[in-house]
């Protein structure tokens, strides 16, 4: 016969006693229908373990449940996150680990007293075996990154063939400034001069190192122009002969010497008019050829090689140098006129020891790259690893850091890629690899900041936010209030409000 509705067992009045009900129900729950439970004490000791767990011991390497417990949790469980629990006080409520008793899907919940200190922390098994009892889940997703992959090849082949030469032999840039990786700082601010400059017919000289993407950077820049729709034409004056570079520049006349072609040849001015002509490496031309150069650019018109005709052009200029241009024209190696027509727009481009927190969207980008043309999976980089390449100096930059990171690949057996390895390939290029650099986990990096800074007004927080943004553009444009304006996004009219009215 059904209970009565006065003789049904009736919940608690009280709140806590509620809570003490509803927790002592889920911990019966959890501990009946779980694959395992245990406890550990604020210093990480394993305290507890229910019946469920024991039968991992054997596997973790314990006979008896009076050897797992007493021990820290580190000592018997490897992988286990129980200490970051304990430290931080979140709980994980979903999560892998995998030792010698297999991989399973794992909770840590934290457990706290009456005054909201962590006392402990509870870890519940909730599969094991997952790669069988979540089998449907897993499928699911594996298709649906199998999908993800298809698109991002398919994406990345429609690029390609979108900015690469056309049919018809024009040549078109390769690059935008999303091609440019990276969110740091210093990666922010040279792709915002870079885009100040591509609105700009001026030339534009790209200074940096080695390796820094100067030349990925003039593409964009001219994808990003008004003369998008012309052609892109680069040289590399490093790699050409000195004898060949005015030819290279100029073209040459029909049957101007001898083994010269009957038709002539175009030279870069002309291949490029109506769209950017890229010098890379300006540095190394000769003296002999910078005289010509020069007058080319001032007169916007050239003489081919073996022709007394003088031929007009309509090209915008980027130049490229790994080397200290000022320097040669004081050591009288680079003409100084030609240095003033070249620097009018100049854009240094960081070197890669300064723009670290780029290195694991840069790698993530070279290894689905590598992947791409290699018909494999992308590399995974363990956390030694990353750590590893975040504290290298990189003296060849992205260059560099990408033939590591390719002939890992081609090296590794597996798809995961550890410290060691990299070391080895550092070494045998003759690098002597820097200490890691400390990864700090964004989710943990807050709980160590100073709040108490925030714990104010916030019109308070942004009028002094606007105070510091304004005094930095000022600093930077030394006072010049029109530019300042520009680069904050507001009119010269509200920053002279502000000036007048700091508060």
């Amino acid at each position: 016969m059904p209970l009565l509705a006065d003789d049904a067992p009736a919940l608690p009045l009280d709140a806590q006693g509620i809570l003490e009900l509803a927790a002592r129900s889920m911990f019966q729950l959890f501990s009946s229908v779980s694959q395992g439970m245990f406890l550990v004490d604020r210093s990480g000791r394993i305290v507890w373990v229910n019946e469920g767990y024991q039968r991992f011991l054997p596997d973790l390497g314990f006979s008896s449940v009076d050897q797992f417990v007493g021990r820290t949790v580190e000592e018997v469980i490897p992988n286990t996150q129980m200490r970051r629990v304990l430290e931080t006080g979140q709980p994980v409520l979903i999560d892998l680990l995998t030792n010698k008793a297999g991989t399973f899907v794992v909770s840590r919940i934290p457990l706290r007293d009456d005054a909201d200190r962590v006392i402990g922390a509870i870890g519940i098994v909730l599969f094991d075996h997952p790669e069988t009892t979540l089998q449907p889940l897993i499928s699911k997703f594996a298709l649906l990154q199998r999908d993800l992959d298809d698109a991002r090849r398919e994406l990345a082949s429609q690029r390609r063939r979108s900015l690469a030469v056309a049919g018809d032999g024009e040549r078109r840039s390769k690059y935008t400034f999303a091609s440019f990786i990276g969110s740091s700082p210093a990666a922010a601010e040279v792709k915002r001069q870079a885009r100040r400059a591509a609105q700009s017919s001026s030339p534009v000289l790209l200074l940096g190192e080695t390796g820094t993407g100067k030349e990925l950077l003039a593409h964009a820049i001219h994808a990003a122009s008004s003369r998008a729709s012309g052609p892109f034409v680069s040289v590399n004056i490093a790699a050409v002969p000195d004898t060949l570079l005015e030819a290279e520049f100029f073209g040459v006349a029909p049957g101007a010497y001898t083994g010269a072609d009957r038709k002539g040849r175009d030279g870069k001015f002309k291949l490029a008019d109506g769209g950017t002509l890229f010098l890379d490496e300006i540095g190394d031309m000769p003296q002999s050829l910078q005289a010509k150069l020069l007058r080319a650019l001032q007169e916007g018109e050239i003489e081919p090689l073996g022709s007394n005709k003088l031929v007009p052009f309509n090209v915008r200029i980027l130049a490229a140098t790994s080397r200290d241009l000022a320097a040669l024209v004081r050591e009288g190696k680079f003409r100084e006129d030609l240095f003033y027509r070249l620097h009018v727009l100049p854009v240094r481009v960081p070197p890669l020891r300064v723009r670290r927190s780029d290195i694991p969207a840069l790698v993530e980008a070279l290894g689905e790259d590598l992947a791409l043309r290699n018909g494999t999976a992308p590399p995974e980089l363990l956390p030694d690893a990353m750590a590893l390449l975040a504290g290298q100096p990189w003296r060849g930059n992205i260059r560099e850091l990408r033939n590591v990171l390719e002939q890992a690949v081609m090296r590794s057996d597996s798809q995961s890629i550890d410290a060691a390895q990299l070391e080895r390939i550092l070494r045998e290029a003759g690098v002597e690899p820097a200490a890691p650099a400390p990864v700090q986990d964004p989710g943990h990096a807050a709980d160590t900041e100073d709040e108490s800074r925030y714990l104010r007004p916030l019109a308070e927080q942004v009028a002094e936010l606007e105070r510091k943004a304004i005094a930095a553009a000022l600093k930077a444009h030394g006072g010049n209030k029109l530019a300042t304006a520009r680069q904050l996004g507001i009119s010269r009219a509200t920053l002279y409000g502000r000036l007048e009215n700091p508060e």
